[in-house]
């Protein structure tokens, strides 16, 4: 998140040095300002995560573990292991939600429309970045349960 912001505000500032002409019809310096903006939030949000995933590890709160591909690998053992041996830390509630959002993802109705410049897509895209980060948080929960429940480390 913080590599992403930063990638952001950079692209703003590129945009209001080195753009002069209008942006998909709007000012180039309008476009700079927000992308500066929208990439310091996210910076900022991503600061915050890391504080907080900190705090929960200082605390003694589990933390996920694993890399992206144990994560997406451990997928269909999580699905099972809460079907089967109703494991609990995934509710129905959060497998219900994600069937919505993927519904949502293929649904060719949206709140904000894709004509839309720019923003048209930014509520599929919030409701992808959910989903992904709702998974790969629930994976990896998944992940160290399996380890310490094996008597593994958990990192």
């Amino acid at each position: 998140m913080v590599v992403f912001g930063g990638l952001l505000a950079v692209i703003g500032l590129a945009t209001l040095v080195f753009r002069d002409a209008d942006v998909v019809g709007i000012p180039a310096a309008g476009v700079g300002v927000t992308l500066l903006v929208l990439g310091a939030v996210a910076a900022g949000v991503g600061f915050l995560r890391r504080a907080a995933r900190k705090r929960k590890a200082a605390r003694g709160e589990p933390v996920p573990v694993g890399d992206v591909f144990e994560r997406a690998a451990a997928l269909p053992r999580l699905l099972k292991a809460a079907k089967a041996e109703g494991y609990a830390g995934l509710p129905g509630s959060r497998k219900a939600l994600w069937a919505l959002a993927l519904v949502y993802l293929i649904s060719p109705i949206d709140i904000l429309p894709e004509f839309l410049p720019v923003i048209g897509v930014t509520d599929d895209a919030g409701v992808a970045v959910w989903l992904l980060t709702s998974v790969s948080t629930a994976t990896g929960l998944y992940l160290r349960h399996e380890r310490e429940r094996r008597g593994l480390p958990p990192g």
